[in-house]
């Protein structure tokens, strides 16, 4: 596995809980159903490389980062405020779609 799709369920939860997401919003964002969230958390199985990759996408694209140590972090991008401004954008978009 490479870096890009690499993400441990330990990362997933960090990350969910810097940008104050459920299970059911990083489901949504990544095209994945809950139930695919909830089982790679709670280390039941895991999801086959292209889901681990939109999961980890979907973190990015809000503004996470993982270090090389693993540990993700939030860093806002130019023009953001924070997770609020780009979840209020993800919302705009789906109601323009």
């Amino acid at each position: 596995m490479d870096s890009q799709t690499q993400l441990s369920a330990a990362q997933s939860r960090a990350a969910r809980a810097l940008l104050n997401w459920s299970r059911v919003r990083l489901a949504a964002k990544a095209s994945l159903s809950e139930m695919t969230v909830r089982d790679f958390e709670n280390g039941i199985r895991n999801p086959p490389p292209h889901k681990m990759a939109a999961m980890r996408q979907a973190f990015e694209y809000a503004g996470i980062t993982f270090t090389l140590e693993g540990a993700p972090s939030l860093a806002c991008r130019e023009g953001h405020s924070g997770p609020a401004t780009t979840n209020r954008m993800w919302r705009r978009r789906q109601r323009q779609a």
